[in-house]
This record gives structure tokens, C-alpha cells and sequence, in this order.
């Protein structure tokens, strides 16, 4: 075993990790962290995916890669130039983008002319549209301002006294509306109150039922070093990384029925739904935590 392979399987066992574990958290093959492990990179399909894994290795168990790779820099392969394929020839590409540019080149200046016409053409039309217009409404308003006149002198006295006995008979009635909808408003906000509940602890998974919530909102912070995962109901990975003390990652699950959260140093990390924190069903010296929340936009109606 190399001096790197017995720092990644330390920094593993550290963490309460298996092969299984990190092999379900990383997607990489066991037989790749195990070679990782063993210094044996013969199995693996190239210099580059060696890297790669060692890199992700690093993060599942909270290492900074960047470190590692200078640390060992003598035991990690590293990727050569010639790796790139050959048929990637930039004289071929800038062949073919020279041929079929000159073709849209000798195009432009005949198209720049039209445009130019055109042009000079639609402002002329909208200088002249817009002088006629102007004439038009001039005369518009002037005979408006005059039907306007003999109307107001036309209107009997009584039609305004009706309109303003209207006016303060309509004014109580949408006040009461107003006070109706605001009293509504508060009834309907009480019966929607989001609770979060534990319904089960088994093994290091704890798992909660979020009811009574318009949305799902999932926000992750850090008080220290902490390696976290997030499934959704189909094993998608929604979000994976490591958080550092003060960091934050806010996430929007309200399309999804299920979050599955992996917590490593789980004493370092803080989950809250929607503004409320959640408290593990385990002791938080448990390295690991695993927590599945439950969501149902029905239980919101």
C-alpha cells in the first residue's frame, strides 16, 4: 500500500466509511478505490480518470484535493499533452472556417446597402405618418373639448346627487369586503402552518414528514469542515460538495417528494426546512448521519 492509498483508507475509516459506503457516494467502482487505495493504477482506464477518481476520493472524505495532489505529487500519474486525440487538427478547422467565411464576406457589403435603404425609407414614412397623426389628434381634441363642454351643461342636477349617494353607499360595503379578506387571510395562513415531523430513527437514518407547507426549501450551512449529499426521490444528485465553517447552500426542492441527505461530520453541519432547523434522531458525535425528509404538496390544501 502506498504512503498516499493508507492516507485516503485513514481519512475513510475516520470518517465511518466502507468500500460500499464511498463506492454508493462517489459512483466509482470499488475495484478503482480499492487500486486507489493499493497504489495500483493498471485497472484503471487512464491517466486521467486515475486523477479524477483520486480527486473525488478526497472529497467524499473531506481531504482538500488540491493539497493531496501536491503532497504526493510523485505517486499520482500525470497527464501528458499527447493524450489529446490527433484528429483534433486546428490547420483543418481553420481551413474550413476561412473557405465558408469568405463566401459570407463577399455577401456583406450588398446586404449593408439594402439594409441602408430600407432604413432611410422607414424614417422618412415615420417622420411623415407621425406629422399627419399630430394633425389628426389636434383636431380630435379640440371637438372632444367642445362635445364635453355642451354635455356638462346638459346634465340635470339630480343625475349628480344620485351618482354621490352611490358613491357613500358602495364606500361602507368595500370597506366591510376589505376587512372580510384581511380576517380571511389570516384564518387561511394559520391553517397552512408547516410542521415537521419525526416518524422514525433507524441506524444512522433519521427520517421526517414535512406537512402543511406551500414549498420545500432545503438550506445547508456549516459550523466546520462537513461533507454532505443530497438525492432526490429518483437517486438524482441534486447537490454534493464539502461545506466550510460558514458556508451556506440554499436549494428549492418544491418539485421533488423526497431529499436524502449523507452527512459526514455531521456535528459540523445545520439543515433547516423552511426556516426551521432539523435535529438529528442520533447523537451528533456520530460521524455520519443520514436524514430523508418526506414531502407532499397535498398536505399543503
Amino acid at each position: 500500500m502506498s504512503e498516499l492509498g493508507k492516507r485516503l483508507k485513514d481519512a475513510r475509516e475516520s470518517q465511518g466509511y466502507s468500500l460500499d459506503d464511498l463506492q454508493r457516494i462517489t459512483k466509482i467502482q470499488k475495484r478503482y478505490l480499492t487500486g486507489i487505495e493499493e497504489g495500483s493504477y493498471d485497472s484503471m482506464p487512464g491517466k486521467f480518470y486515475v486523477r479524477a477518481f483520486i480527486k473525488q476520493y478526497c472529497e467524499a472524505v473531506g481531504l482538500p484535493p488540491e493539497e493531496i495532489f501536491e503532497e504526493y505529487k510523485s505517486e499520482i500519474p500525470v497527464t501528458q499533452h499527447e493524450e489529446i486525440p490527433d484528429s483534433l487538427s486546428r490547420v483543418q478547422t481553420r481551413k474550413t472556417v476561412s473557405e465558408s467565411s469568405s463566401k459570407v464576406l463577399d455577401f456583406i457589403p450588398t446586404l449593408l446597402i439594402v439594409v441602408v435603404i430600407i432604413g432611410i425609407l422607414f424614417i422618412a414614412w415615420f417622420f411623415l405618418s407621425g406629422k399627419m397623426g399630430n394633425n389628426d389628434a389636434a383636431d380630435n381634441d379640440t371637438n372632444k373639448n367642445s362635445q364635453v363642454a355642451v354635455d356638462e351643461k346638459d346634465v340635470p342636477k339630480e343625475a349628480d346627487d344620485a351618482k354621490e349617494s352611490k358613491d357613500k353607499d358602495e364606500k361602507p360595503l368595500a370597506d366591510k369586503d376589505k376587512k372580510q379578506d384581511k380576517e380571511d387571510s389570516k384564518d387561511k395562513k394559520k391553517e397552512t402552518d408547516q410542521t415537521l415531523e419525526q416518524t422514525s430513527v433507524q441506524g444512522t437514518i433519521t427520517t421526517y414528514n414535512l406537512k402543511k407547507a406551500d414549498e420545500f426549501k432545503l438550506s445547508l450551512s456549516a459550523t466546520g469542515d462537513s461533507w454532505i449529499r443530497v438525492y432526490n426521490q429518483d437517486e438524482k444528485i441534486l447537490f454534493e460538495g464539502t461545506l466550510k465553517n460558514g458556508d451556506q447552500k440554499d436549494l428549492d426542492l418544491s418539485e421533488e417528494s423526497q431529499a436524502y441527505l449523507v452527512i459526514g461530520n455531521a456535528a459540523n453541519a445545520v439543515v433547516n426546512v423552511n426556516g426551521d432547523e432539523v435535529e438529528y434522531g442520533i447523537p451528533t458525535d456520530v460521524v455520519r448521519q443520514d436524514v430523508i425528509i418526506n414531502y407532499s404538496k397535498e398536505s399543503s390544501e
